[in-house]
């Protein structure tokens, strides 16, 4: 016999809907960011940081060297986190790619600092990332490993995206003015404080 209180529970899954709106908000909310780093030189951290970089050398579109960067990613993502969380990962890192190619051509920015470009651009992409990794999902490069590590080992997404994004982002002293890099800094630190205060183990129960 169940419990009438057991039996009221609705189910905490998610449905296809939730996951597919989420999925859209995230990576447009991620893709203005990137556009904002895009338009004043900065970058962040991750696989998108080391797009950015071979993007600033290169002149390759950054949509492009995002998709390409995180190929080998997938295989990582299917051992260690399933299957559900590896396709929410290749659909959202091809959305964004899309979107980071696409939209600048639907807006135009004519002035913004680079203070400003980072921190909003940082709480965007703590945002977009934090209604990924709700619906069991990411942008690929350092948010697996660092989603990875907090299910198996309970050490905070933000702290472990904060550390590999800070290492990517020194690189940027070899490519672009430190004064961008510094920006860049502020942005990673914005959004790793974002996430560490917002994604915490065990607070988000619902899959």
């Amino acid at each position: 016999m169940h419990h009438p209180a057991t039996a009221a529970m609705p189910s905490l899954r998610h449905s296809y809907f939730e996951d597919a709106q989420a999925i859209f908000a995230g990576t447009l909310f991620v893709s203005l960011a990137l556009i904002l780093f895009n338009q004043v030189g900065l970058l962040t951290g991750g696989a998108a940081g080391l797009a950015f970089l071979l993007h600033y050398v290169t002149g390759i579109s950054f949509g492009k060297l995002f998709f390409l960067i995180n190929l080998p990613f997938y295989g990582f993502a299917w051992m260690r986190m399933g299957r559900e969380f590896t396709v929410k990962t290749f659909i959202a890192i091809t959305m964004l790619s899309a979107m980071t190619e696409w939209s600048p051509a639907l807006f135009a920015i004519d002035r913004l600092h680079p203070a400003y470009a980072a921190v909003l651009g940082g709480l965007l992409l703590g945002a977009g990332c934090l209604f990924l990794a709700r619906h069991r999902g990411s942008l690929g490069g350092a948010t697996i490993v660092s989603l990875y590590m907090q299910e198996k080992h309970g050490w905070r997404a933000g702290k472990v995206q904060m550390g590999i994004d800070c290492s990517i982002v020194a690189l940027a002293f070899l490519v672009i003015e430190p004064s961008r890099v510094l920006y860049s800094v502020l942005a990673a630190v914005v959004m790793s404080v974002f996430l560490a205060v917002n994604h915490k183990p065990g607070r988000y129960v619902a899959m």
